[in-house]
């Protein structure tokens, strides 16, 4: 982009606007609403569906994150992502230009080619200044991890847009309740799950998410929430971001590294351990019954321990000084953690099989 375009001179402010929270908690919902609402605000306006965009397989993944191959489908689910957000800033670049992605993280052609056609041809706006006019792009998923929605930040910042975000709490039972409904659900033990890992914004620990509000959308949308969202989205566009280079995000970068390889190694120890764990049982003779409750239990317990363990670690100050940060002794003090519990589940799955037995 020439100097002038990175300023936002002689172009309409633009802005990404990221609705996150758990499945059914009313987020297409609520982009659905703000898209009749920037109409009359007279702004070009258009969801961007992950659900519709990322292939199906790439969520049927993610269902089974808690399976050996955590890292390996987290690695492909994250391609898929960003090519989602190279799709965007393509757009940013050449509106009249389809992005070509390659073929392994390739998205919906024809969800994304919507997309555009929502932004190109809007409908009520006069199409001869459409290119004059705000440009607002509402993000619809989940976003669980800040390191997602930090993504969409970059982005923001790189090309000088507008960035907000809005948080969509709704009770456990209702979520449920809800997804059940749908003509296609997911599985509850998936928004279990989801449960147990997502992070809403926090502007206190992240300054990068200043401009978020938290509904409660256990009852209906009311006219008032809307009203708050289309005045974050109004600020945010009136403010883009700016560009210029700090360490900020660079420290940022590094800490999301840190927790990443820190996370990574810890969970291929935690799955030689639960190897481990299944063999001894194995050789204990165990019922088959029981095997599949220890693997169960395991699992659950690693999910839980990798997901605290992140959460420690990206709070941790230190790791914004990664040549000082000892990637080794942080795993193995972390890995001895789990292989405390591990012995546990292991002794009383044992000891329910063999009452009167020891390992």
């Amino acid at each position: 982009m020439a100097a002038e375009e990175k300023a936002g001179v002689g172009r309409a402010p633009s802005c990404l606007c990221v609705l996150c929270g758990l499945p059914a908690t009313g987020k297409s919902t609520l982009a659905r609403t703000v898209l009749s609402a920037a109409a009359q605000h007279g702004w070009r306006a258009t969801v961007v569906p992950y659900d519709d965009l990322i292939p199906e397989h790439a969520f049927q993944t993610r269902a089974v994150e808690d399976g050996v191959a955590l890292q390996d489908v987290h690695t492909e689910w994250k391609l898929h992502r960003h090519a989602v957000l190279q799709c965007i800033e393509q757009f940013m670049k050449k509106p009249e230009v389809l992005a070509e992605l390659p073929s392994k993280c390739q998205i919906n052609r024809a969800a994304w080619e919507q997309c555009i056609h929502t932004l190109l041809q809007p409908e009520g706006l006069d199409h001869s200044c459409a290119d004059r006019t705000p440009l607002l792009f509402l993000l619809d998923d989940n976003f669980y991890y800040p390191s997602m929605r930090y993504e969409v930040y970059q982005l923001a910042r790189k090309h000088s847009l507008g960035f907000c975000q809005v948080y969509l709490h709704c009770d456990l039972e209702s979520c449920i309740s809800r997804n059940q409904s749908r003509s296609e659900p997911i599985s509850t033990e998936v928004i279990l799950e989801m449960v147990k890992r997502l992070e809403s914004p926090n502007p206190q620990k992240n300054p990068w998410e200043t401009k978020s509000i938290f509904l409660n959308t256990t009852d209906n949308l009311s006219k008032c929430d809307i009203q708050k969202v289309m005045e974050l989205i109004s600020s945010a566009l009136s403010n883009p971001l700016s560009p210029v280079e700090d360490n900020t995000e660079q420290k940022e970068a590094a800490r999301l590294k840190c927790a990443s390889s820190v996370v990574h190694q810890a969970d291929q120890a935690c799955r030689r351990l639960i190897s481990e764990a299944m063999k001894t049982a194995r050789e204990k003779q165990v019922s088959s019954e029981h095997m599949r409750s220890l693997a169960t239990q395991l699992n659950e317990s690693k999910a839980t321990f990798l997901h605290n363990l992140r959460k420690q670690l990206l709070q941790e100050t230190s790791l914004t000084q990664e040549e000082d940060f000892d990637v080794e002794r942080v795993v193995k003090r972390a890995v001895d953690v789990f292989d405390h519990e591990k012995k546990e589940i292991l002794l009383r799955i044992i000891n329910d099989f063999f009452p009167q037995s020891n390992i």
